[in-house]
């Protein structure tokens, strides 16, 4: 059966090529997204600032929070079972003043030393911030922590009141000598601060991820305004059982502002692979059953020749795997060199980390071949029980049909699957975080449902193809050949449209929200300032209303699992600077406030007492004192300005309305959404991997059924058909399919996307942007008609009848 099945791969190579390239592609993206998932799940701090210490205990770095439940048993016994979910903080908790001496006292313990870590803002005298490399942030220590990573002075002295110490990688950034005054804002104000010393670790200038400032020990509580260490460095061997990180969790004791953020890439890159693998399978499927389809003549001769049903599958079967293990050879490198360009391409859009590195590993490339080989190996199992079942006369005929399915199964198949899609775009909140992933599941249920009852979709369709002539009426015969072509264009249409159209509405809402909070503001002032700037700008003479911005996250419980919403400090004075759309209750001081969304799925009423948990993990139980519609680019959540300072540990004013006396009133430009254009270019970035893959299956499928046709032209070249009467033929045929694959893939479009537009704001869209809806549906009609005419002029050149057979 080997020698069979590899001697019909050598004879029919062009007819196995399509397979091939659809493997390979297919393999590849699979192989790509694979590495990436894998990469950023396994990625590692890349620095550790308690290197040198033995043993680190850390301040809170999480909530956690346990629920108990009873289960009674028929003997009377109840069994309690308890769960443990927890939420990373965004900020470091603090540990108590007398820890480090209590630890100190222990047997075996050497030596303690207290880390105070807190962000901070560092301006030269050039007036530009200091950054460190890949615009890693600064942070700010005591110098008695210099010895946890251990830094040690390359230059001048340490610091005392008044002056700083900085690491020698942000010196020769910032070309800042030593003598010069920084300008140093935290959450406690700006200082002018002299350079006394630089210092370096071992063997490097400064760590990859943080910019390290060291201010004098007696000045950290004043310049960080915090009340404890966040982190207590433990040297020698404790005796006794002293709870902290060691080895390599050691890093986790750093402040979370400090280390690269995969949370968000995790989400991203499981998006890609949810993509590519639903893309891969429905290409891989459809191009294998189209090849199958195209063998129709030889399967009814091997029948003839005394072949079995049971032979001819086992044939088909073997011969995809080895379609798929050739593919896979030169796919993995390629998906290598793809997984580099894709991580590349979200680092320059500010969405990974730019410490971030993919990590070839051999197991995640054999698991994408392994896929791509079983996903082939089914496709051509499934396409291979209806066309084995070809009568063995057929073999005498000109051309092979295969036999009528049965409608039963795929209509089984497509009810489910669009009875899938219904309810995922019903019951599910598309209004939420989960709306975009929740619009991509849909569209894959809907596009399933389109392609196991394509050709009867297809068939009325080809109707509109009457005026064609025998373009039409071949059409209208081989509907199952039309729908074959047509899928891959409902495909490249119906999974990237919606997309697309999604996070451009969006990010539309959110700009409009935006502007309409901001509309009776004459001024906006976008910068990271302290506190007590924002209260100095409200008593100025002329302002007669000023709204001061905080941006932070806090925690909620919610069914026992704690979970991260942003939010925003607010101090308001006066009236007019900033309007939320209060729906219930009044801004208060000393009150929070949360989203329509957030105040219905908590079930929260103005009066409440609600229980939250800020960025250090400080608890607090705060009454609602008001319910806002304007959350987007803002927030769910709005705390008094003053809690946030104390407990954030950026804890600065990131944007100031105000409205003064006599002014204009203008739309300010924009600044709360500004994580808006990365999450719009990490979707258009998206849908271009979705689209070029697409974009090959359709071409790759129209070249596979135009091969499939060569003996169909040959015969009319020779009833007297001229080589250009067959090529308009073609393309009356390419219209037909581009118009079917056009209608079916603006219905899914329409479908998911009218369903998000309503969740979001309530109101029914079905286009959103007519712009970006022409230009897709233009691209995809272009490329399907290429694809359909340019295969066959290859094909049927202006060569005589009989060299054409």
């Amino acid at each position: 059966m080997m020698r069979l099945a590899l001697g019909t791969l050598r004879r029919h190579r062009g007819a196995y090529a399509g397979t091939l390239i659809a493997a390979m592609l297919a393999v590849a993206l699979l192989a790509g997204g694979g590495l990436l998932l894998y990469s950023v799940l396994t990625a590692k701090p890349p620095a550790d600032r308690f290197a040198a210490a033995t043993l680190v205990v850390p301040g809170a770095r999480e909530v956690s929070v346990t629920t108990e439940t009873t289960k009674h048993k028929k003997e009377g016994k109840a069994k309690v079972k308890r769960k443990t979910k927890t939420e990373r903080l965004t900020g470091a908790g603090t540990l108590p003043t007398d820890l480090a001496g209590r630890i100190a006292a222990l047997p075996g313990v050497t030596r303690v030393v207290p880390d105070a870590a807190f962000p901070v803002q560092v301006t030269g005298a050039s007036g530009r911030p200091l950054r460190g490399a890949d615009k890693a942030p600064v942070i700010g220590h005591g110098w008695a922590s210099a010895v946890l990573t251990p830094y040690g002075m390359k230059d001048g002295q340490p610091p005392t009141q008044g002056e700083v110490v900085i690491d020698a990688d942000l010196a020769a950034r910032g070309r800042v000598a030593i003598g010069d005054i920084l300008k140093v804002t935290s959450r406690t104000g700006e200082r002018s601060l002299r350079v006394s010393g630089i210092a370096a670790p071992p063997g490097r200038d400064g760590l990859p991820a943080q910019g390290a400032l060291f201010v004098a020990d007696r000045e950290v509580a004043a310049v960080s305004g915090l009340d404890g260490p966040t982190a207590l460095g433990v040297f020698g061997t404790p005796k006794t059982g002293l709870d902290g990180l060691t080895g390599d969790d050691k890093v986790r004791a750093d402040l979370p502002g400090a280390l690269p953020d995969y949370i968000g890439p995790i989400s991203i890159f499981g998006f890609v692979i949810g993509i590519t693998a639903f893309a891969a399978v429905f290409v891989l499927t459809g191009t294998v059953t189209l090849s199958v389809r195209q063998r129709l003549r030889e399967l009814a001769l091997l029948r003839t020749a005394g072949a079995t049903p049971r032979q001819l599958r086992r044939l088909l079967g073997l011969e995809s795997v080895v379609l798929a293990a050739l593919a896979a050879l030169p796919a993995l490198p390629l998906g290598i060199v793809s997984a580099r360009l894709v991580a590349a391409r979200f680092q320059t859009l500010g969405v990974v980390p730019a410490q971030f590195a993919v990590r070839v590993n051999v197991p995640v490339l054999l698991l994408a071949a392994l896929a791509g080989l079983l996903v082939t190996f089914v496709a051509a199992r499934i396409a291979a029980r209806r066309a084995v079942r070809i009568a063995p006369t057929q073999a005498l005929a000109e051309t092979a049909a295969a036999p009528a399915g049965t409608l039963f199964p795929r209509l089984l198949l497509a009810l489910v699957t669009a009875g899938g899609a219904a309810a995922v775009l019903t019951f599910v909140p598309l209004g939420g975080p989960l709306g975009m992933g929740m619009s991509f599941v849909s569209s894959a249920l809907l596009l399933c449902a389109v392609a196991a009852v394509g050709p009867w979709l297809v068939r009325p369709l080809t109707l509109l193809a009457r005026p064609l002539g025998l373009a039409g009426l071949l059409a209208r015969t081989e509907f199952r050949r039309v729908a074959a072509v047509a899928v891959p264009l409902v495909l490249m249409f119906g999974i990237n449209a919606p997309m697309l159209l999604n996070s451009t509405l969006l990010s539309r809402l959110a700009s409009q929200q935006q502007a309409e909070r901001n509309a009776s503001a004459t001024e906006v002032v976008a910068s990271r300032v302290p506190l007590t700037t924002a209260r100095r700008i409200a008593g100025t003479p002329g302002v007669t209303g000023m709204a001061a911005l905080l941006p932070t996250r806090v925690i909620a419980v919610r069914g026992g699992k704690p979970e991260d919403y942003p939010a925003q400090g607010l101090l308001a004075t006066g009236s007019g600077a900033l309007d939320l759309d209060i729906r219930a209750g009044a801004y208060t001081a000393d009150g929070v406030g949360a989203s329509e969304a957030l105040a219905r799925q908590f079930g929260w009423r103005v009066g409440n007492i609600v229980p939250l948990w800020l960025a250090d993990g400080t608890r607090v139980e705060l009454p609602l004192t008001m319910v806002y519609a304007r959350d987007r680019g803002f927030g769910d959540v709005v705390l008094p300005a003053a809690l946030v300072a104390a407990h954030d540990p950026s804890g600065l004013v990131s944007t100031i309305n105000v409205r003064k006396q006599g002014a204009e009133a203008h739309a300010p430009a924009a600044w709360a959404a500004e994580d808006a254009p990365e999450q719009q270019g990490a979707w258009e970035l998206l849908v271009v991997i979705s689209l070029g893959f697409t974009a090959i299956a359709v071409v790759n499928t129209s070249a596979i059924a135009a091969a499939g046709r060569r003996r169909e032209y040959a015969d009319l070249r020779l009833a007297g058909a001229t080589a250009g009467q067959l090529h308009r033929l073609a393309g009356a045929e390419a219209l037909v399919t581009v118009l079917a694959g056009l209608v079916l893939g603006a219905a899914v479009t329409g479908v998911v996307v009218g369903a998000f537009s309503t969740a979001q704001d309530g109101t029914l869209r079905w286009i959103v942007d007519p712009a970006t809806y022409a230009t897709m549906a233009g691209g995809v009609a272009a490329l399907g008609l290429i694809a359909g005419v340019l295969p066959t002029r290859l094909l049927v050149r202006r060569r005589t009848p009989a060299s054409a057979v």
